[in-house]
């Protein structure tokens, strides 16, 4: 599976973006599809995840309430719309691809995204 992320910018604090993440090649064997993020000195940090056929949801805690994942089946692309931007949020987001159950673990994701910026100003 190759994933291409891609809506990242910049943005006031309060403000919105929606990324999204475009996956191509054996998608059927994706079972997971998930954001992660990993700000400058911090570990990755799971955002949300989605399944591709049931939709199940599953959100990081410092992002409930703002972020709202989803998919589009027949394109083949995962969104992740942001709300309520905060100078926190600030990171480069990562799609990844798992084929196993939802899950929040990085390890558990086979294939990655090269990422795109979001940079939150205040």
């Amino acid at each position: 599976v190759q994933l291409q992320a891609s809506g990242g910018g910049l943005v006031q604090a309060g403000g919105s973006l929606r990324l999204s993440c475009a996956a191509s090649g054996r998608t059927f064997s994706s079972y997971t599809m998930g954001w992660f993020r990993q700000a400058p000195g911090k570990e990755r940090e799971f955002v949300a995840a989605i399944t591709w056929t049931t939709g199940i949801l599953y959100y990081g805690d410092s992002v409930k309430g703002r972020f709202t994942i989803s998919r589009d089946n027949a394109k083949n692309t995962v969104y992740l719309q942001m709300n309520s931007l905060k100078p926190g949020d600030t990171a480069v987001y990562y799609c990844a691809a798992a084929g196993v159950v939802i899950t929040q673990t990085p390890d558990q994701y086979d294939n990655w995204g090269q990422g795109t910026q979001v940079t939150v100003s205040s």
